[in-house]
């Protein structure tokens, strides 16, 4: 027997260590002797992996914890250990973002991720972004990028995989870019310029026929993208690979550049035996669903031919105090996108929601119709008056930006976890800090004569070719040198040059309801007299404020701006801090991060000012969990070049504080009136 097969789990030990994982029911029916079955013939060490991620996956949901252990056996037939791990971290992922349905599909795929698994694992989160601007830029027109189980688009939303796992991340952002440009030509190229619905004929056959039709569909429109965006023709071609030997001999008609969506059809009539069954599922190539791609494609048509009417009857009432305006022409070129408008023989520029409506209408229609070029009255309605656009139509419900949470018992990330929402403290009180001010006078003081010798001081630079001032020392040399009949050098004076800073600093001011009362007080009073001493420098720094209640809430207060001045507005701001609710620090020490980031400055640095541990309401944030998150984006600021400070005025700060910021990077006070002085030695110390 080997080795590693000496110490293996029994029946019964399994059993024990199964039972301190889940707590299922008599009577829901269960047991854990399927789970016994499965892992009693592995070796010891694949015991313990599989039991050690049922732990791990047992935190977000029992069910998939179960199934994980019931699958693993044949996962780790199929898979490396590190891609097991990746196929079970991409389940959680899938549950974070979508449900369980997501994750039990993701964890019985495990033939399909071993197709693709190299060790990574590129999670849709981590490209929608780019994905959406590289779909606006092929056309003008933004598409949103969501996630689902398949490929396919209703004409406004291009849904793809929530992950898929690649070669690389390089390799799985082209496959994303792929996939969206089959999408998006389904509507550029005319795939719904005809109703499917009638094409296809109904029947038991309709599904086939319409799932022959897609993969048709993205053998016409991967030609067509070759030609017009040959950077994707070599992914482009991979998609197509395990295409069906049956529609080998479809390549080349639908290859041709006039071919469109009628040929596709044409086709498939001719080869009715297809429809017998469907083919083999292809995710990566986009379903068909003319329903829901007819009904938005029509609401849009009709929104965007009222916009061009109303706007080419707006340019026209514009021409009529100048002159008579007899004939409007327009001409397009659709594979261009481009609109031209001639109005008796002049041509004009149409204004902007109306040339957007026109190319819009171009990739839907392939053209302009003529009936639109009808002046539509005197247009008193403009897009931007229309309700629901502009600035009032955000939804107060959507978080500002989405940001990842370390979650240490997976080892990776729960992507788009963390909800964050972006606020500006308000507040009217314009006395409260020149009363700080007078009452604190000689600390204000003593804190600007501390922070006024940080600033660049002046240095003698020596031995000048030029300056305002004779160096005597060179002067006399040169003297002995001539009299000593060598050549005297030139260099004779000196100047000063004064050291410039270059820094940047973010404060991070707790406001959870733990600090109500004297806390909160001296946390205002610290940032006064922090600020009064800062305005003797140059440093650019700015001040924000967080609480939360769960990750769907995580809330950030602006107090000051790298770029605001320490004014009236600020001062009324710092005056309206007060506590709200709870201390999930993970994302802000993110967001600021990246505020810091983007500065322009060679140091740059964060300080946290704080009465306690990481801690939220309802979940185990408040547990270790919490300060791995905590760490791990400390961690991050750090490979940045980002560099972190905490005042605390928790006495057990540093249980948990050295192994989140570093045994010399936090400070612990016994007395708050301490705070404002400890603050300007720390940056004092950090920044010099």
């Amino acid at each position: 027997m080997p080795s590693s097969d000496a110490g293996r789990l029994g029946g019964e030990e399994l059993g024990a260590r199964l039972d301190g994982i889940f707590s299922f029911d008599v009577s829901s029916g269960r047991s854990y002797q399927e789970l016994i079955d499965a892992l009693a013939p592995l070796p010891r060490e694949e015991q313990e992996f599989a039991l050690h991620w049922a732990q791990v996956a047992a935190r977000t949901h029992l069910e998939i914890a179960y199934l994980a252990v019931l699958l693993l056996p044949q996962a780790l037939r199929r898979l490396s250990r590190r891609q097991a791990e990746a196929w079970l971290v991409a389940a959680l992922e899938g549950f974070d973002r979508s449900g369980l349905r997501t994750a039990v599909v993701r964890l019985r795929d495990i033939e399909g991720f071993a197709r693709g698994a190299r060790g990574e694992v590129l999670a849709l989160q981590d490209v929608d972004a780019r994905l959406g601007r590289f779909l606006q830029g092929l056309s003008g027109r933004g598409l949103r990028v969501a996630a689902a189980e398949a490929a396919w688009t209703d004409t406004e939303t291009v849904f793809l995989p929530p992950a898929i796992a690649v070669a690389s991340r390089e390799a799985g952002a082209e496959r994303y870019k792929a996939i969206a440009a089959l999408l998006w030509a389904q509507a550029r190229y005319g795939t719904f310029n005809v109703d499917l619905d009638a094409a296809l004929a109904a029947g038991p056959g309709r599904d086939a026929a319409l799932a022959w039709l897609a993969l048709l569909e993205a053998l016409r429109l991967a030609a067509r993208l070759g030609h017009e965006l040959p950077g994707l023709r070599g992914e482009l071609a991979v998609l197509l690979h395990d295409l069906p030997p049956q529609l080998d001999s479809a390549r080349v008609p639908l290859a041709a550049p006039q071919a469109g969506v009628a040929d596709s059809l044409e086709w498939l009539r001719q080869h009715p035996e297809l429809l017998a069954s469907p083919p083999h599922a292809c995710a990566w190539l986009g379903a068909l669903r003319p329903d829901e791609a007819r009904r938005l494609r029509d609401a849009r048509i009709r929104q965007q031919a009222e916009v061009l009417r109303l706007s080419v009857a707006e340019l026209l009432e514009s021409l009529r105090e100048e002159k008579a305006a007899s004939q409007l022409d327009l001409e397009a070129d659709a594979e261009r996108l481009e609109v031209k408008v001639m109005v008796d023989g002049q041509e004009l520029t149409l204004p902007p929601e109306g040339l957007a409506a026109a190319q819009s209408l171009i990739q839907d229609l392939g053209e302009i119709p003529p009936e639109l070029l009808v002046a539509a009255g005197e247009a008193p309605w403009k897009p931007a008056d229309k309700p629901g656009s502009g600035a009032g139509a955000t939804m107060e419900t959507r978080a500002d930006l989405l940001l990842d949470e370390w979650d240490y018992r997976r080892r990776a990330y729960r992507r788009g976890w963390c909800h964050v929402y972006l606020h500006t403290v308000g507040g009217d009180d314009l006395a409260y800090v020149p009363a700080v001010r007078a009452r604190h006078a000689p600390l204000v003081r003593q804190l600007r004569r501390r922070f006024e010798a940080m600033r660049g001081e002046d240095r003698t630079l020596r031995r000048q070719a030029d300056g305002p001032e004779v160096d005597m020392d060179a002067l006399v040399e040169a003297i002995a040198d001539r009299r000593g009949g060598a050549e005297p050098s030139p260099r004779l004076f000196c100047r000063r040059q004064r050291d410039e800073r270059s820094l940047a600093a973010a404060f991070l001011v707790d406001m959870s309801g733990s600090t109500e009362g004297w806390i909160n007080d001296a946390e205002r009073e610290a940032l006064v007299m922090l600020c009064e001493a800062l305005e003797m420098l140059d440093d650019r720094y700015a001040i924000w404020g967080f609480s939360g209640w769960t990750r769907t809430r995580c809330d950030l207060y602006r107090i000051k701006e790298f770029d605001e001045d320490y004014g009236v507005d600020v001062q009324s701001r710092i005056a309206a801090i007060k506590p709200r609710d709870y201390t999930r620090m993970g994302p802000p020490i993110r967001y600021l991060t990246r505020r810091l980031l983007g500065e322009p400055a060679r140091h740059r640095l964060l300080v946290s000012l704080s009465d306690g541990r990481p801690d939220d309401f309802g979940d185990d944030y408040r547990s270790q969990y919490g300060i791995e998150d905590t760490r791990q984006a400390l961690l991050e600021a750090r490979q940045a070049g980002v560099r972190s400070y905490c005042v605390t005025l928790d006495r057990n700060g540093p249980d948990y504080l050295k192994h989140m910021y570093g045994p010399a990077a936090y400070s612990v006070l016994d007395d708050v009136r301490k705070l404002p002085l400890k603050v300007a030695e720390i940056y004092r110390k950090l920044t010099i």
